[in-house]
Order: C-alpha cells, then sequence, then structure tokens
C-alpha cells in the first residue's frame, strides 16, 4: 500500500482566486450533462468512493491521528463504518429513490395526471468540519452524488491532514469539472460564498452558520444548516443507572466530546443523584484509567483538535470551579498536549460559560432537579438543542419531556446513536439548524422536488373561461360550496 506522507501542521493547499473561477465554469457546463446521469452511473461513482475507501482505511486512520490523536478503534467505527454505512445504503435504494412519485387526482383535475420527480439542485457547495473530518465530508458528498449534482467541497483547514487525504482521494477518482477538494482557511471559505450556488450545506457552529445564511441571502442560495447546541440528558429514578451512566460517559467521552451529538449536561434527579455521580465516575475508570496519570497516557482518548479550543475549554472549568462547582474528576488541563482529562463537575449556577454555550469536549457538568418541570425549564431556557436524551421508565415522564421540549431528534434510554441510523432524518431545529441529512432525507436535501401535471383535451376548466356569464357564476359557486 502507498505510504500516505504527512506534512507538518502550518502546511496548507489554499486554491487560488483563479482555480475557483475556473473550477465554477467548468461546473456550470457539466451541470447539466451530470443531472441526466441515470442511477446506475450514480452508484458507479458512489461504488469508486467504496471501493477507495476499503483500498485505503490505514491512510485514513493515520490522517486523522494526526490530527488530534483520535483512536484507531474510533476512526473505524465513527468515520469509516458510518461513511461506508451511508453509500452503501445509498446504492440499495437509490432506484427507487428517483422513480417519479404519482399523485392523486382531486375531481376538478380529473383530466390530469400528476407526479413528483427527485430532480438534481444543480451544483452544490458542502462546508465541512473538523471533529469528524471523514465522515462529516464524505457523508453529504454521497447523498449529493446520489442526487446527481456537481459538487465544490470544502474541508476544514483546521484537520489539514485529512482535508489533504480527501483532496487525494477526490482527484484520484473524479475530474473537477464534477467533485472538487477546495482546500484553504477564511478567506477562501468567504471567496467561495460570493458565487450563487444552487444549494450550499454547512457543518459547524452556529455563530458561523449565521455568516453562511447571510452571504447565501445574497445569491437566494437554499441552504442546510448542520450546526450544535447544548444537548441534555436527563435521568430520572426510574432510570436503569448503571446502564445510564456507562452509555452517558461513551456518548461524551469518545472523540474528547468532540462531537455535535454528545450530551452537553446531565439532568439528575435528585434522589438518585449521588449515585448517578458515582456510576459516571466509575464508568470514566473503567473506561480509560482508575486515575489521572492513567488516563493521561491511554490511548483511547482523543486530543482537543488545537489551542484555541484547548484554551477555551481550559477557561470553562476554571470559571465553573471558581464560582462554585465541584470536581467529581479532571481537572484543569496544563499538560502541553491540548489533553483534557475527562472531567464531571456538579453544581448547580446556570449562568456561567459552561452552561451558556456549548462545550464541545470532555467536561461533563452534572446538575440536580427535584421536579420534572424544573429539568424541562433548564432546557428550554437554553437554545434549542440537536438532541435530547430521556433515561427513563416511566412512560408520563418521558411524554412530558417529548411534548414540552422541542429537539432536532430525541432518543429514549440511548445516546448519539441516532445520527448512525440510515432510515432516520438528521438534523436541528433553529439554533441546532435546519434541513436533514442521511440516506433517503439527504438525497432530498440535494433534490429538487419538481411537481409535474399533464393535461388533456377534456378540461371540465374551459367551462369557466372567458366570456363570464350567470352560467359560469352559479357553476363557480357550486365549486366553492361543494368542492
Amino acid at each position: 500500500m502507498e505510504k500516505f506522507v504527512l506534512k507538518p501542521p502550518e502546511w496548507r493547499e489554499a486554491t487560488h482566486q483563479e482555480d475557483l473561477d475556473r473550477i465554477y465554469r467548468e461546473q456550470q457546463s457539466q451541470k447539466m450533462i451530470i443531472r441526466q446521469s441515470t442511477a446506475a452511473e450514480r452508484i458507479a461513482r458512489l461504488k469508486k468512493i467504496e471501493s477507495w475507501i476499503m483500498d485505503h482505511r490505514l491512510l485514513i486512520q493515520e490522517a486523522i491521528y494526526a490530527d488530534f490523536r483520535k483512536p484507531k478503534l474510533e476512526v473505524e467505527s465513527q468515520e469509516i463504518f458510518v461513511t461506508l454505512t451511508e453509500i452503501r445504503h445509498a446504492i440499495r435504494h437509490l432506484k427507487k429513490w428517483i422513480k417519479p412519485i404519482p399523485v392523486r387526482r382531486t375531481l376538478p383535475l380529473i383530466h390530469t395526471r400528476s407526479w413528483i420527480e427527485y430532480v438534481p439542485r444543480g451544483m452544490v457547495l458542502i462546508f465541512s468540519p473538523w471533529n469528524f473530518p471523514f465522515l462529516l465530508s464524505i457523508g453529504p458528498l454521497i447523498s449529493a452524488i446520489a442526487a446527481g449534482n456537481c459538487v465544490m467541497l470544502k474541508p476544514s483547514e483546521i484537520s489539514i491532514h485529512t482535508s489533504r487525504l480527501i483532496k487525494k482521494m477526490i482527484g484520484e477518482l473524479f475530474p473537477e469539472n464534477e467533485i472538487a477538494v477546495i482546500c484553504g482557511g477564511i478567506d477562501i471559505a468567504t471567496e467561495l460564498l460570493t458565487y450563487p450556488f444552487d444549494h450550499i450545506y454547512f457543518t459547524g457552529s452556529s455563530e458561523v452558520g449565521k455568516s453562511v445564511m447571510k452571504a447565501a441571502a445574497k445569491n437566494l442560495s437554499s441552504i442546510t444548516l448542520e450546526l450544535g447546541g447544548k444537548s441534555p440528558a436527563i435521568v430520572d429514578q426510574t432510570a436503569d443507572l448503571k446502564d445510564a451512566a456507562r452509555k452517558i460517559v461513551w456518548g461524551k467521552l469518545i472523540n474528547a466530546g468532540q462531537k455535535c451529538v454528545a450530551p452537553d449536561y446531565v439532568l439528575v434527579q435528585r434522589s438518585v443523584y449521588s449515585e448517578v455521580i458515582e456510576l459516571l465516575k466509575s464508568n470514566v475508570a473503567r473506561s480509560y484509567g482508575t486515575d489521572e496519570v492513567q488516563r493521561a497516557a491511554s490511548a483511547d482518548l482523543a486530543r482537543i483538535i488545537d489551542e484555541r479550543h484547548y484554551t477555551r475549554l481550559k477557561n470553562m472549568i476554571t470559571e465553573a470551579l471558581a464560582k462554585g462547582y465541584n470536581l467529581v474528576c479532571g481537572g484543569i488541563p496544563d499538560n502541553g498536549d491540548r489533553y483534557v482529562p475527562p472531567t464531571i463537575l456538579t453544581g448547580n449556577n446556570l449562568n456561567l460559560q459552561l452552561m451558556q454555550e456549548e462545550i464541545f469536549g470532555p467536561v461533563l457538568p452534572v446538575i440536580p432537579f427535584t421536579s420534572l418541570e424544573m429539568a424541562i425549564d433548564i432546557i428550554n431556557q437554553r437554545s434549542k438543542p440537536l438532541a435530547v436524551y430521556i433515561f427513563s421508565h416511566d412512560r408520563k415522564n418521558i411524554q412530558t419531556i417529548s411534548t414540552h421540549t422541542l429537539s432536532g431528534g430525541l432518543c429514549i434510554n440511548e445516546v448519539s446513536i441516532q445520527f448512525i441510523h440510515p432510515n432516520l432524518p438528521f438534523g436541528g431545529v433553529r439554533e441546532s439548524g435546519f434541513g436533514n441529512a442521511h440516506g433517503y432525507f439527504g438525497f432530498k436535501t440535494f433534490s429538487h422536488e419538481r411537481a409535474y401535471l399533464k393535461g388533456s383535451r377534456m378540461n371540465p376548466l374551459k367551462l369557466l373561461y372567458p366570456p363570464y356569464n350567470n352560467f359560469k357564476e352559479k357553476l363557480t359557486d357550486i365549486l366553492i360550496k361543494y368542492f
């Protein structure tokens, strides 16, 4: 197998202005050809990506490890496997997805035949983030290819080794007039947003999402925003506490908590609060080591992506400890390795940065509640989350939380795994984004639902054509009253 040479962190392969202009023009010329591609031709493109991934698994592992020391098994299970699942799901179902959907006649239009076809949007721009740099680049790309689009893909400049690998992969598989990977920093991203794309798909923070949406509005480009937010986990006294603690620790600490669907904070009913704290602590020890020295040496914990995010997390912990939170495990990192230990904090001050912003790191505040109404109020005082996680065996409690909160998705007695279900739409609501991804819903995102209607000579509505008279007035009155 070819050895993938990792270049130093300062490496950038920026795309120049003249290249952007050329690629955009070429894709504009090509998009009408690509949009006429058959299901078989699109499936062949997807199979090329599948084969490349299977042949280069080691290179993918090396690139992501170089970016933030992500453990091999996490790369295999959460980046490679989930991407392959997305590809294979699209391959199996694409012929069905692109079939015209018949529409029932109505009595006034009995003479017509109508249907809906999913047609490509045309030329789309995908912005992908750094936290799952391979999956969240290739996942949307799969949907865009399945829908029959030309694509310009801008991976994150932060996860530079993975971005370079993606550029290598796509360059080997597709000509730039079909799919092009655009590397570079904020200047290149800003320049891309000046082009009138048919659709823009952005995954990242809410603040950057606002800027993308504002830029898209200038060209009236449709847009999908996959953002984040503070996704809560609620544990009531009827829950299986051992199961809940195990799943919450796993969901929070994989990828060092740098995950949009990680439980951001935990609300625990006061009657089981102490027990849940101990179970969370013991599961950290079970997974990553019994003390802080072992955890720092663990090969199963990723590192924080860069110094800016490392400092942000450090400041969050410092502020929380200074203003009333207690440390269960972990602490303030200071080892020069961008390592933040699994940190559990207990308290109830909701006005800190820790409880106002998405944490996006291995720091878990655990907050007691006495009544379900109190827990719901805490959730609803914050921006609408990407997910709500409920651990309970009380159907009434589950229904109450479901009814009185709003989020992109809701999981009962599970965390995070809704993301990998190909038959579920994945997306947020308002602050956590809008639009859907994955499977059929991703295919729809990158398609336009085009309405078709075919008429005939036998059109009863001709009876209402001008010139108007009393008979036509009476006929219209009958239509209004009875049809």
